[in-house]
């Protein structure tokens, strides 16, 4: 198995497929498995590299708390790149990898040729943000406790912005609670104090975003309450943003409805690829 060497953690990743890379990067209750209809698609005509976040096995899970964090997750998007010899990629986030997508379009624009920003701003609104990271450190202490037998995960899976998923795809909603299940209780623990609970607001980040020029891709469900405001936001403060809104769809869009997602995401690939998405 492939392993990327970041700042105190080895990272599992995952290659398919040959062409222009597209790097996907994960949500936190998935892990690499859950690009896998993307990963289907894509590597007919891609290079697609999937890997798993520290603290997500089979990817190492510091013990130390300081190894974890919106730095970390960044730097590690970029650590599987170098690992896999890439230069530059389309790179493809969801939520929580949303969020470390959006902040790499900040960090390494020049090795981001396009952003897919998905179901991304959880949380950012500045008047919820301090309430956002206490929740977060509260949940994180008992998911380190308990763990995600029980009562964490299907409170996550039930919840007001995942249960279209459940309604929309039994068996998919399933597979999505079973590997949730796989998680670590530590790694996801330090992950939601560390990363998930200690994180800048996005819209901290506005004089960075009004010169990024990336092209990038806001993508979000409209049933996803906590992050629209965040998204049409974005579209009014990132230069060279498309804003795609799909209807009757929670958080976790790609697997709510993949053939939309895929669609969307080939679409703009192509115009980028043709040097098209820019207006002017």
């Amino acid at each position: 198995m492939p392993y990327a060497q970041a700042d105190g953690a080895k990272l599992y990743y995952e290659e398919t497929g040959h062409g222009y890379p597209i790097v996907f990067v994960h949500e936190f209750g998935s892990d690499h498995r859950e690009w896998e209809t993307q990963v289907r698609h894509f590597s007919r005509e891609y290079r697609c590299i999937t890997y798993n976040a520290r603290g997500y096995p089979p990817s190492e899970v510091p013990a130390d708390g300081a190894l974890y964090g919106q730095e970390h997750a960044v730097n590690d998007v970029a650590a599987v790149m170098h690992a896999a010899g890439v230069k530059q990629a389309h790179v493809v986030g969801l939520s929580m990898g949303g969020f470390a997508t959006l902040l790499f379009g900040l960090r390494y624009p020049q090795m981001a040729s396009a952003l897919v920003v998905a179901g991304a701003g959880s949380g950012a609104p500045k008047a919820v943000h301090a309430k956002f990271k206490e929740e977060n450190q509260t949940k994180a202490a008992k998911l380190i406790a308990q763990g995600w037998a029980g009562e964490l995960a299907e409170e996550t899976g039930h919840s007001a912005t995942r249960i279209q998923l459940k309604k929309k795809d039994p068996r998919g909603w399933a597979e999505f609670m079973a590997h949730l299940a796989e998680h670590s209780a530590l790694g996801t623990g330090l992950t939601m104090k560390h990363y998930q609970g200690g994180r800048e607001s996005i819209f901290d980040w506005e004089a960075g975003l009004r010169a990024m020029n990336v092209p990038t891709l806001l993508a979000v469900g409209d049933e996803d309450g906590p992050c629209i405001e965040t998204n049409v936001w974005l579209k009014t403060v990132l230069p060279n943003a498309g804003l795609w809104i799909y209807p009757r769809t929670g958080h976790a869009i790609n697997l709510e409805e993949p053939a939309a997602f895929n669609r969307a995401c080939q679409d703009f690939f192509s115009t980028v690829e043709r040097g098209r998405w820019t207006l002017g």
